[in-house]
Parts: C-alpha cells; structure tokens; sequence
C-alpha cells in the first residue's frame, strides 16, 4: 500500500505567522537604526551648531580684545611719539607699558589661545590703559609746570634784557659823564704862561752880550715867561711848544710838527720841556737862535700847552741906522 505526505493544512497558516513576524521585527530594527541615525545625526548637528557658537563667541571676544589692544596700542605709540624723551621715573613708566603691550601681543597671536589666555590679555589691557592715562596725565602736569617756567624764564629774561639795557645806558652816560669830567680836567689842569718876554741879543766877540733893537745886530733872541700856578695840572715834565713867525708871514720852523685844539697840525719852532711842580710858579728861559739873519719887522712868539695857547708876544726889530 502506497503512502502518499499529505500537506497539514494547519500547518500553512503557522508559517505565515512565522514570516509576519520576522518581517516585523525586520523592519522594527530598521526603523530603530533609521530612528537613530536621525537621532545621532540631530545630535551631532546640534554639537556642531554649539561648536560653531561657541567659536564665533570666542573670534567675537578675541575680535573685541583686539580691538581694544588696538586702540590702547595706539594710545601708547601716541605717548611716545609724543613725548620721546622720557626721563626718570617717566621713563620707568613707559617701558612698563611697552613690556604689557609685548605680553598681550605675544597671547593674542596664538591662534588656539585658551579663555583664560584671552581674559589675562583683557586684564592686561585694563591694566595698560589705566598706565596710559596716569602717565598722560602725569606729562600734562609737567608739561604745565614746564610753560610755568617758560614763562618765568621769558619774564626773567625780559627782566634781564631791561636790566642789561639800563645797565648799558648807565655805563654809557657814566662815561659820557666821566669823558666830561675827563675833558673838564684835561681843560683845566693846561698851564698859562705870563709876563712873557722877547729879548733881542747882540753877542760880541768877547762873548759879552748886549739887548738891541735892531735885526742886523741880533744874534738871538731869548724868550722868557712864567707858568702861573695850577692846582689842578699835576707835577711833572710838561711839553711847551713854541711857534716863531718871522715878519714875511712865514713860521720859523725845521718842518717839525704838532697837535693844536683848534688849528689841527701846527708847525713849531721850539719845543722846550719844564719841569713842572703843581700849585707853584714855574720861570722859564730859553735861547732862539736862527741861522739866517734876523728880519726887519715884527716877530710874533706864540705859547702852546696841552694843545692850547696859553699866551703870546711881540718883538720888533729895527732896520738900524748906520752907526747903531
């Protein structure tokens, strides 16, 4: 007898069951792994999104923190483009300021500078710009005390160019007077000459002498005077120039010179030195003698001193007669 497997015809619904579930656990799984990858890549998003945040937070506050070292750089390049010489304590002042500047540039060239890095930089800068200032406002009070000063020097020396001036005037009016004074003196201490005398001398051949009056017996003439006393004229040698001119007009002279007050040049016929003693009179006696004979006329003597006249005379000579 032959045996034929005849299918179970409960058992067709069973494995339609077993299939249902497999596919439904199949596609739970897959919805689960789609669920979270949406979830993993929400989540990752969202990091990135904080991420992105927060270094847009942290360029913003780097951005500000430069900005503001910026701004207090150039304060700083102004104070000492300004005010170069720096001395002292300022000077102390100042390097302090250049030695910040140096830190809080060194930490913000750091591309992956920490928060903490980024808020020293910031203090820093707070600390730079409170030193700017203090040093400003220490170099516009000196700078105030210096026009002080100047101003005073200024006076000082307006002070000193009036006194200088005034000084100059005084001086010159104390020599103006002096050279008055002087003038006065050098006037009055000139010695005057009186009781002048002009003798003609007929010398013999025994050497005895004789006055006469006529040319052709003179031989010489002798001229005498007294220096009056001066109280202001001091002791000592004084030069006496004496100028003989001869009836023709002419001065009886070698060609010698001197100074005159008032004529300027003057030729001179004698110069005769005196011993001179203040307040006291003073005779004076000397011998003219000429080579040529003695003209007919009159000779005219004049007396200098110190440049002046001090007195003058005449003597006449005659023709003579036969037996004179």
């Amino acid at each position: 007898m032959s045996s034929f497997n005849t299918p179970d015809p409960s058992a067709a619904p069973q494995q339609k069951d077993n299939r249902k579930v497999i596919y439904g656990i199949l596609i739970f799984a897959l919805l689960s792994t789609w669920a979270y990858i949406f979830y993993d890549k929400s989540q990752t998003k969202e990091a990135i999104g904080q991420l992105e945040t927060r270094i847009t937070n942290v360029d913003s506050a780097r951005n500000a923190i430069q900005q503001e070292f910026l701004e207090v750089s150039a304060k700083a390049d102004s104070l000492t483009q300004n005010n170069i010489q720096l001395q002292g304590a300022l000077a102390d002042r100042g390097s302090e300021i250049q030695k910040l500047k140096g830190s809080i540039s060194n930490i913000l060239k750091r591309k992956n500078a920490s928060d903490a890095e980024l808020a020293q930089a910031k203090q820093m800068i707070s600390e730079m710009n409170g030193k700017i200032d203090g040093l400003f406002a220490e170099i516009e009070k000196l700078q105030g005390e210096n026009k002080q000063l100047t101003a005073a020097n200024e006076q000082l020396s307006t002070e000193k160019t009036q006194l200088t001036s005034e000084k100059e005037n005084l001086q010159q009016n104390l020599s103006a007077t002096k050279k008055e004074l002087d003038d006065k003196v050098d006037v009055a201490s000139t010695l005057h000459a009186s009781n002048i005398g002009i003798t003609a001398i007929d010398v013999r051949s025994s050497g005895k002498e004789k006055t006469t009056s006529t040319s052709k017996r003179a031989d010489l003439m002798r001229i005498s005077f007294v220096l009056d006393p001066n109280r202001i004229a001091a002791s000592g040698s004084k030069d006496i120039y004496v100028c003989v001119t001869a009836p023709d007009g002419k001065v009886i002279s070698e060609g010698t010179k001197f100074i005159t007050r008032e004529d300027g040049e003057k030729i001179y016929t004698s110069k005769v030195t005196v011993n001179y003693e203040q307040g006291k009179v003073t005779p004076v006696s000397f011998d003219w003698k000429q080579a040529e004979k003695y003209q007919t006329g009159n000779y005219k003597i004049e007396i200098y001193n110190n440049g002046f006249k001090i007195g003058e005379g005449v003597k006449t000579l005659k023709k003579g007669g036969l037996f004179s």
